[in-house]
């Protein structure tokens, strides 16, 4: 169809709406006299003409893709926390003795954390994604709190999650701080983040506004993020809203694929993570996670995200921090945000060069805008954090996505149950 047949198109559109819009302010307003003498001489509303405009330039527009929350408001939402005498904040099981902030029916275990038999629950027409379930499908790309706790796996565990205080008596019995701490004012022995202390969302948690009194923890940290949610590309990065997961600082692009939201389900169906070629000297300073508002990823990656806690596990050697070494080989802790090797067996990723969910990369240089089924050792895929380790949990100890224990080096392909390490390192069990 050439311009002109759209332009008639959307003019005749446009006119029957105006008629449209006209009979109905006749008969349903005092003012519409004076609406009809800001007329133009062309029998158009003036304060029309801006709307045929933008109509004009609607083909030329590429829409943002935003996924903020939908639905009644009631699915999430309850004013008094009372109906018929009945206490309305009770999703996942809570009590609803005592209301929540922002008048939610549930804390963020309450409405994330169901214990259901389904990875995402529908209330209504709004999907909630879960972190403790028993779906025998499978878990969502982040893992599942059922393990640790073992409601599924092969049993309980501390060492198979994060042990935050939003599970009551989850602390964890073998660390009280976080491991790999850097070795600065607190950060590597519990001073500051602890299994006492260490939740969900915000001062002392990962999603949302970190270390903020203004925001303070819970879902109170969360504050505004589900309305604004942007789904999809997250490339801006500077509150929780727009960034990848609700983490702050965190860029990446979330799956859009319908069957496969919030998971990692193939080569061709996943979340893209966002990494570097070289990972970050972390400091009081330049480089610092102590972000405007927030603490954050100074370089936006998922790695770096981790380091705030772990830094001494993922960033170069500074000060009394011996880190991951000098970036350069020999490494003396296993690098994340550093480039597959261009040469010998990290040519042959996967075998095939197939992107795995097994042991999956970041894409350094921008945040993509649609998913890769291919991993190359061209300079921009990257070893990370998870490509190696879950995030919630998973049923293996130190988070891990495999059983450490049963990758054997020259066993042989087949012989033993898949090993994430052999995916990148690929002759090692020749």
């Amino acid at each position: 169809m050439g311009l002109i047949g759209l332009l008639k198109i959307l003019s005749t559109f446009s006119q029957k709406i105006i008629r449209d819009a006209d009979m109905s302010l006749l008969t349903k307003s005092f003012f519409f006299y004076q609406r009809s003498s800001s007329r133009n001489n062309n029998g158009f509303p003036s304060k029309i003409l801006p709307f045929l405009a933008f109509l004009l330039c609607l083909p030329l527009v590429t829409p943002t893709v935003n996924a903020k929350v939908t639905g009644p408001c009631s699915n999430c939402h309850t004013m008094h926390n009372s109906q018929d005498g009945t206490a309305m904040a009770t999703l996942g099981g809570e009590s609803g003795v005592s209301p929540n902030p922002f008048l939610t029916r549930g804390s963020c275990t309450g409405c994330h954390a169901m214990a259901s038999s389904s990875k995402i629950v529908s209330i209504g027409t709004s999907e909630i994604p879960q972190v403790l379930h028993t779906d025998g499908s499978g878990d969502l790309a982040a893992g599942n709190f059922a393990y640790m706790l073992g409601l599924k796996g092969s049993g309980a565990l501390d060492g198979k999650g994060h042990n935050v205080v939003d599970f009551s008596g989850e602390d964890d019995d073998n660390l009280y701080g976080p491991p790999g701490g850097i070795v600065l004012f607190g950060h590597d022995d519990g001073t500051i983040v602890n299994d006492e202390n260490l939740t969900c969302a915000g001062t002392n948690g990962c999603h949302g506004y970190r270390y903020n009194p203004t925001y303070g923890s819970g879902i109170s940290a969360l504050r505004g993020a589900h309305h604004g949610n942007v789904d999809g590309k997250c490339d801006i990065a500077d509150t929780p809203a727009n960034s990848y997961r609700f983490l702050f600082s965190v860029m990446g692009l979330e799956n859009q694929d319908p069957t496969g939201k919030w998971q990692n389900i193939s080569s061709t169906n996943h979340n893209e993570y966002f990494g570097q070629t070289m990972p970050k000297q972390l400091s009081c300073s330049a480089t610092s996670c102590h972000l405007a508002n927030s603490i954050g990823p100074p370089n936006h990656t998922m790695s770096e995200f981790c380091a705030t806690c772990h830094g001494n596990f993922h960033t170069l050697t500074a000060g009394s921090s011996s880190g991951i070494g000098t970036g350069t080989n020999p490494f003396i802790r296993h690098p994340t945000d550093i480039a597959l090797p261009n040469k010998g067996e990290y040519i042959a990723y996967n075998g095939d060069n197939s992107y795995s969910v097994v042991a999956p990369v970041g894409r350094a240089g921008a945040v993509p805008g649609s998913v890769s089924s291919t991993v190359t050792a061209s300079g921009t895929d990257v070893v990370m954090c998870l490509s190696c380790h879950g995030a919630h949990a998973t049923n293996y100890n130190d988070i891990l996505r495999w059983d450490y224990a049963e990758c054997v080096a020259g066993a042989g392909d087949g012989t033993k149950p898949l090993c994430g390490c052999f995916v990148c390192h690929t002759t090692k069990d020749d």
